[in-house]
């Protein structure tokens, strides 16, 4: 599934082609995805300039002066630049076709995406709202974390990667995230110190910051907006690495399973602390 380091990838890729684009027609072919595409959408959107491409969290935000369009990629969503003319392949669910001949199109394989579509301001739309901080935001201190796990017994990946506490700390950089701070991923989160959470919180950012450098992780089917890979999955060091040697210590990494997610660490260099 596509993180936080994809969708903005996607939206680097994107936004260049779309800023002060008009829409000049929209097209839907599969209006059942996650959620149903609003059946006014192509009324609402049609003749609409889009300002800019936005991101929050995992959703891509298209505002306009009619109101915004909102798009999750969900597991195996997909957005592209392309001529309006060029053939459609399988699973083309809709295009936003563009002024200057181009259009954007989504495709989506498991139709676990959404294209949605508000007249409010977007930190109201319900899935939106109560969303936690950018991991690139003040607001996201090593403070502000340790203030939110007082008295938390889940475990610090789940903590974590709940998006109310910190939002786009998907799956695989939660494992990359606390191997690098030292942490155990399965330590309650109420047991771990401010001066860890310090060191966790820069970490996230410098992860993520990498992440999107190199244009997110390519593990499956993952492309950006120019339709390329992303190439930091070379860089990963215990995400999806049983069994292979620590980078730091040479101890194999492990594997467990936390929230029905599978979580990678390293025993040495994340020791579980003592209750």
């Amino acid at each position: 599934m596509p993180e936080l380091p994809e969708v903005e990838t996607v939206r680097r890729g994107i936004a260049p082609h779309l800023t002060g684009q008009t829409v000049v027609k929209v097209i839907v072919r599969q209006p059942r995805l996650r959620w149903p595409v609003p059946d006014e959408l192509a009324a609402m959107l049609t003749g609409q300039i889009i300002q800019r491409v936005e991101r929050r969290a995992k959703y891509l935000l298209l505002p306009t002066d009619a109101g915004t369009l909102l798009i999750h990629l969900g597991m195996t969503g997909r957005l592209r630049i392309l001529p309006a003319a060029t053939p459609l392949q399988k699973h083309d669910h809709v295009d936003m076709l563009l002024a200057d001949g181009h259009c954007l199109r989504f495709n989506d394989s498991r139709r676990f995406g959404a294209v949605l579509w508000t007249v409010e301001p977007p930190d109201q739309h319900p899935l939106l709202h109560g969303l936690g901080p950018e991991p690139f935001a003040a607001a996201c201190s090593g403070a502000y974390l340790h203030e939110r796990a007082q008295g938390r017994t889940l475990s610090a990946k789940a903590f974590i990667m709940d998006q109310h506490i910190v939002v786009g700390v998907g799956n695989i950089y939660a494992n990359e995230a606390l191997f690098t701070a030292g942490i155990h991923p399965a330590r309650p989160a109420g047991q771990i110190t401010l001066a860890e959470y310090e060191r966790l919180a820069v970490v996230i950012r410098d992860i993520l910051g990498e992440a999107i450098r190199q244009g997110g992780t390519t593990l499956r089917d993952f492309v950006g907006g120019k339709g390329e890979p992303g190439y930091f999955q070379q860089a990963l060091r215990v995400y999806d690495r049983r069994g292979l040697p620590c980078a730091v210590c040479s101890e194999p990494i492990q594997r467990l399973r936390i929230g029905q997610r599978a979580t990678y660490y390293c025993p040495q260099c994340q020791r579980q602390a003592i209750s």
